[in-house]
């Protein structure tokens, strides 16, 4: 074997850990992608966000009540994220704040109250895989999870994106063909929580909306297709959780904050060198100045 193919895919050849790790980043780069596309589309992208850091007081009970227990930990982060998701829809539509706003004071809130009940009976360690996790821990039970939260969002997405698209899109349309589109996005906001749900297994909170929000920011620079936006953020997510997964085993860094850098560095090159990114960008403006 040669040393640039040891090198590419030895670590996941001789280690069961690394290829679960593998195994998790694409099932979460499945789930998570096409609904970043979405959140962006619909110029929410603070809600996901708000509510990668919304699940942490749910975690943090399940942890107090059972430790590190992967039911215990999943259910109380999607009843959290359910709880600060309608709290904030309801503050806003009760008041003249505008909707980020109303997110971004209960993100906050739940963030501060999750680190707090984790620090009452856990150590400076619990509380530092808590917020970021650690990809290279994952079993099989969690791969359970994210394989199926993956292929449930996958399947629910297919069956409500068009309604979803036209509640996006034109509101009232959807509302005199087919009613109020409310349904819809509470359905929409449900596979935010569930993935994010997810993705906290192996990201921690911090870094949970990485694979979500970052390749969904990069695809917008190369492309004005929907379908295409979906398939290549689900590339660049998926290809993301591999190089950072070979970076942290070479390098020995931390795999989650690996995993989101390439992320985000898709981000910057797609910025810069995107169909729609800064330099084709100036060079039309100076075509249409000349």
């Amino acid at each position: 074997m040669s040393a640039a193919v040891e090198f590419l895919f030895g670590p996941f050849a001789d280690f069961a850990f690394m290829r679960r790790a593998l195994v998790a980043s694409i099932a979460l780069a499945l789930g998570s992608a096409p609904i970043g596309v979405v959140l962006m589309l619909r110029r929410m992208s603070l809600f996901g966000e708000a509510m990668s850091h919304a699940i942490l007081p749910g975690a943090a009970i399940g942890f107090l009540v059972a430790g590190f227990s992967l039911p215990a930990i999943s259910i109380g982060g999607v009843i959290a994220g359910l709880v600060v998701a309608i709290a904030a829809g309801a503050a806003t539509r009760a008041t003249d704040q505008r909707e980020d706003a109303s997110f971004a004071a209960f993100y906050l809130i739940a963030l501060a109250l999750g680190v707090t009940l984790i620090s009452t009976r856990g150590s400076a360690v619990d509380v530092m895989h808590i917020l970021f996790g650690s990809v290279l821990a994952v079993n099989e039970d969690a791969l359970l999870l994210m394989g199926g939260v993956a292929s449930i969002s996958l399947l629910v997405f297919a069956a409500i994106y068009r309604p979803l698209l036209a509640d996006g899109f034109d509101p009232d349309f959807l509302r005199s063909v087919q009613g109020s589109g409310l349904l819809y996005h509470f359905i929409f906001l449900g596979l935010v929580v569930v993935n994010l749900v997810a993705a906290f297994q192996a990201l921690g909170s911090l870094m949970a909306v990485g694979l979500m929000m970052l390749p969904a920011a990069a695809v917008r620079h190369w492309t004005q297709s929907l379908v295409a936006a979906v398939g290549l953020a689900i590339l660049i997510a998926a290809f993301s959780g591999y190089c950072g997964l070979l970076l942290s085993f070479h390098a020995d860094l931390p795999s989650g904050p690996a995993i989101v850098l390439f992320a985000g560095g898709a981000y910057l090159v797609s910025l810069v060198l995107g169909k729609y990114g800064l330099i084709l960008h100036w060079q039309r403006r100076r075509h249409l100045e000349a």
